[in-house]
């Protein structure tokens, strides 16, 4: 996502033009087009889901994969169809990620056994992205990428961090990967992932209002600038910091507080 979004600001192909497109999301010109970082992230969590899915549940390849195409194909399609990007910007987005998906897929287990075991992970979570983010290129005008692009990579490092701190402290021993069937849905099955989902999102919401409250307050504070004074808070001394602190904790909360109040309540 860092390379779809820094590709945006550098190469600074505008949006489709309207007309003859019609647009049906407001925010078209807040950034550029070239490549879709939607196609991107469509591409590449559908795909690198079923590959690394298929040692650990018995279902058809080529089932997952045409799922995976599918599922890539309905984003794709629907940026187009808001206006949002031309059909060379989903294409482009496409083939970075399938082409990131085919580099780096030998060296996967390498780098998962490093995220778990390494010591140094926490502090390579935390300074790569902070010092990526800093360093992000500057434009004339305000633009929401940097900002998200932050959003994106602090809630990556703060869910890596969590399953480094699941490794190390809570579960001291690596899932050995076991191959079992997909299961059939039940009513049971069902509810409890309902209430999986409600205590999750639950948390994940609280997280985000407390430590967005108070991290926002104490910048703020720091560098004596109003709350409600909203070019202050689009300046890269705060917002990066902001949009780090906020959901690298969402990431944290996700992957070590969640489970434990899962497995506190018997969600299992």
């Amino acid at each position: 996502m860092y390379i779809g979004q820094v590709s945006k600001d550098l190469l600074k192909w505008p949006r489709p033009c309207s007309p003859p497109v019609i647009k049906l999301e407001e925010r078209t010109t807040a950034e550029y087009g070239m490549p879709s970082t939607h196609a991107m992230a469509a591409t590449a969590i559908s795909f690198t889901f079923v590959l690394a899915s298929t040692d650990q549940y018995k279902f058809p390849l080529m089932l997952g994969l045409m799922g995976a195409f599918f599922f890539s194909t309905l984003v794709c399609l629907s940026r187009i169809y808001t206006g949002m990007h031309t059909v060379l910007d989903v294409m482009v987005g496409s083939l970075v990620s399938v082409l990131l998906t085919v580099v780096m897929y030998p060296v996967w287990d390498v780098i998962d056994h490093l995220m778990v075991t390494s010591p140094l992970c926490p502090v390579f979570c935390i300074v790569v992205p902070l010092v990526l983010c800093y360093n992000y290129p500057k434009l004339d005008y305000y633009s929401p990428t940097r900002a998200d692009t932050t959003t994106i990579l602090g809630a990556g490092a703060g869910a890596i961090i969590g399953f480094w701190i699941n490794h190390q402290y809570i579960s001291n021993t690596l899932i050995e990967a076991v191959s079992h069937s997909v299961p059939f849905f039940t009513n049971e099955i069902l509810l409890t992932a309902l209430a999986q989902f409600l205590v999750g999102i639950g948390v994940v919401l609280v997280t985000r209002q407390i430590i967005k409250n108070v991290t926002l307050t104490s910048l703020c504070f720091w560098y004596d600038v109003s709350m409600d004074d909203c070019g202050a808070k689009q300046q890269v001394n705060i917002e990066v910091p902001y949009k780090y602190i906020t959901y690298s904790s969402i990431g944290l909360s996700a992957t070590v507080l969640v489970p434990l109040l899962h497995r506190f309540l018997g969600l299992y």
